[in-house]
């Protein structure tokens, strides 16, 4: 994997008696900032999982660099409501970090008065940032994020994508992140990978310029750090590995015919090279 912070080739992930994930390659260099799509159910949440070794992979393979620092805000924190944990605190688990350092990182997320205050107590968009904090206080080689700006409200979210883009271009912080919304990715991904059980397309993200909707609810602040990623369903996937394209990780759901359609571009003053069209899985 020359070149590659993280790699996984072919890998396959069955949960109980469901294959959620078949066939899944992807490859993560340094600096690089790769946004994952997908309908609810699709695995997104399961590869990322995978990624960092904590589910099992039936098939194929995962590769980390060596001595990989891997940063990583999940999905969800289920918190103990009974333990009196404040934010600071928080940021010295595992390791203990220094006071001053703790709070220049909430600074930096925007968050420098919770500092004090239980977990309990934060709002959902404060707590992911407290985690993006811990997760940054690891000096990470990559940031691994899992649907990191729910909780948060539009211009939060839209700051949030900036903080992310302005880690890559400070730290040369890689990013792998999953994204709830198929429509709204950071145009400054370099590549989009649309998943639903399997990798359907990827490509890069398209600018946001004929939906002013879409800017004026997500670009404020951010310098064109969000786009629009058309996605149109058009043709059927077939598959006989025996896997349901499910909109739930769980056994029991059943096919859908769908399909990915994309108008690439990019951001004017940034080159289009015509090798690097999206490319469909089918």
């Amino acid at each position: 994997m020359t070149g590659a912070l993280l790699q996984a080739d072919r890998i396959c992930v069955q949960l109980g008696d469901s294959e959620v994930l078949h066939d899944v390659s992807i490859r993560v260099a340094p600096a690089e900032i790769v946004t994952i799509v997908g309908p609810n159910g699709s695995g997104k949440s399961t590869l990322l999982r995978a990624l960092l070794g904590l589910v099992p992979v039936a098939r194929g393979r995962v590769t980390r660099a060596p001595a990989l620092r891997i940063g990583y805000v999940p999905q969800k924190l289920h918190i103990d409501r009974s333990l009196p944990i404040t934010a600071l605190r928080f940021l010295s688990l595992p390791r203990r970090q220094p006071r001053d350092r703790a709070l220049a990182m909430l600074n930096r997320v925007g968050v420098p008065e919770v500092a004090d205050r239980p977990l309990t107590g934060l709002s959902g968009g404060q707590l992911q940032r407290v985690l993006l904090a811990r997760a940054l206080l690891t000096d990470p080689q990559i940031l691994m994020l899992d649907e990191p700006t729910q909780g948060l409200d539009q211009p939060g979210e839209a700051g949030f994508y900036q903080l992310i883009a302005d880690l890559r271009r400070d730290n040369g912080t890689a990013v792998l992140m999953v994204s709830h919304d198929l429509h709204v990715v950071m145009s400054a991904s370099d590549r989009v990978i649309c998943l639903n059980g399997h990798i359907c397309c990827e490509g890069t993200p398209r600018v946001v310029s004929s939906a002013p909707e879409y800017r004026a609810l997500f670009g404020l602040g951010t310098h064109g750090a969000l786009a629009l990623y058309q996605h149109d369903h058009d043709h059927d996937h077939t598959h006989d590995h025996g896997h349901d394209h499910s909109h739930d990780d769980e056994p029991g759901h059943g096919h859908h015919g769908h399909s990915h359609r994309h108008d690439d571009g990019r951001e004017a003053g940034h080159s289009h090279d015509p090798q690097q069209e999206p490319q469909s899985h089918v």
